[in-house]
């Protein structure tokens, strides 16, 4: 038998063209880590009323779910090259003016106006820069492609926060935090007209309730796709834990700020670490196990840390959680990029994240309700148990899903 060819961990980064777009997603990521950070911090601190904090999150989600279906259209019409590069821009600027009323000490609302348009550049950016990464590199590197983009993502996630906070507590000053996510944005904007996209036919379909549910209908077709999105969004609805850890360090764990910190960047190291090891071992040969096993372990490890009451195995499961979550949203990704006609990428893409930003929401909701009625140790542990009952679930009800091999990407399945 022949010798396989050994994996390069590296094939994707390799190329010219997925660097540029490495580089301005990175910076572009830290910064707008950085400005949700910061303007969580500067609204607790303006406030004292958590009620506050919460409308700034909600401020920067609603838009991503009230014009996911009209973003993921504009993507799949117009050029995402040019939508990301606007996009950026527009983060820029809105980051520019969050410095302004922080400095003027302007008046809240500002800052939720402010927020609610930061979102609407969220809303387009997201289907825009996940739709064109398939047309930046070959087929058979997509996959290292987007393993990477996770672990981009994961050490944004990282630095993003630590890197503000560094910067709040050295100088108190959140517009200089405004001003760096701005710096950061425009990378992105001026490094869109490097990007040499492959050149592929579309479209041209007016706007109309039709063509805006059209990635709705292919989801709902394709049993594969629709398995997995489902599972996702059932499995961080029930098996989320984020919005109990300021509850969990204080009365459980008894640890400190510096402890709840460390919990909440446990899940993005383990979620970093997973992206490297995935980088250099080749693609999975039963994707569909591995989707369903992650998560799966996923929600055993909710179950631990609900039950824990040592810090350090707190942190271990929740590094072990974030290790295996990433398996999945890698294999989610490239399924749904290798399952997708690139003239559907878009909506299809603006759908999951739909799917992803009511999840997180309902999810936070959900486990906030749990622990208040029922107390943070229940809500925990009835959260893994639900998500080790979704995977089941799903497993049985989509049984090709279950099935799911290696997944194959050619230049020519790009093409509508």
């Amino acid at each position: 038998m022949p010798t396989p060819a050994r994996r390069d961990p590296l094939e994707a980064v390799r190329l010219p063209n997925y660097r540029w777009f490495a580089l301005g997603f990175v910076a572009s990521a830290t910064g707008l880590q950085m400005l949700g950070f910061t303007v969580l911090w500067e609204l607790w601190e303006r406030t004292r009323d958590p009620f506050a904090v919460g409308l700034g999150g909600l401020a920067r989600a609603g838009p991503v779910v009230l014009l996911a279906l009209l973003s993921g259209h504009a993507a799949d019409v117009y050029s995402r090259r040019v939508i990301v590069a606007l996009t950026n821009s527009g983060f820029a600027l809105c980051a520019i003016a969050l410095a302004g009323i922080s400095i003027a000490h302007a008046p809240v609302w500002g800052m939720y106006l402010l927020l609610i348009l930061t979102g609407v550049c969220r809303s387009f950016n997201g289907p825009a820069r996940n739709s064109i990464l398939p047309l930046l590199v070959p087929g058979e590197t997509l996959h290292n492609a987007v393993t990477w983009n996770s672990g981009l993502f994961q050490f944004a996630a990282i630095a993003g926060p630590f890197l503000a906070g560094v910067m709040l507590q050295h100088a108190r000053a959140p517009w200089m935090v405004y001003v760096v996510t701005a710096v950061l944005c425009l990378v992105f904007a001026a490094i869109c007209p490097l990007l040499r996209p492959r050149v592929v036919a579309r479209h041209a379909e007016p706007l109309s309730l039709a063509s805006m549910l059209a990635g709705a209908r292919f989801i709902r077709r394709e049993e594969v796709v629709f398995g997995a999105i489902l599972l996702d969004l059932l499995a961080v609805l029930f098996g989320g834990v984020t919005a109990l850890l300021p509850q969990f360090a204080e009365q459980i764990l008894h640890t400190g700020p510096v402890g709840l910190a460390a919990l909440r960047a446990a899940p993005y190291v383990g979620a970093l670490v997973m992206a490297v090891v995935l980088a250099y071992r080749p693609p999975f040969e039963r994707s569909g196990r591995a989707l369903l096993w992650s998560v799966a372990g996923f929600g055993a490890c909710t179950v631990v840390f609900g039950f824990s009451t040592s810090l350090w195995l707190s942190l271990a499961a929740l590094f072990v959680a974030g290790a295996l979550d990433n398996i999945s949203v890698v294999v989610r990704h490239v399924l749904i990029q290798v399952r997708t006609p690139d003239h559907l990428r878009g909506r299809v893409g603006a759908v999951n994240s739909l799917f992803i930003e009511c999840s997180n929401e309902l999810g936070s909701f959900e486990s906030g309700l749990v622990a208040r009625l029922l107390g943070p140790v229940v809500s925990a542990v009835s959260g893994g148990v639900g998500t080790l009952a979704v995977v089941s679930g799903i497993a049985f009800g989509f049984p090709a899903l279950r099935r799911l091999g290696r997944l194959h990407a050619t230049d020519e399945a790009h093409n509508p």
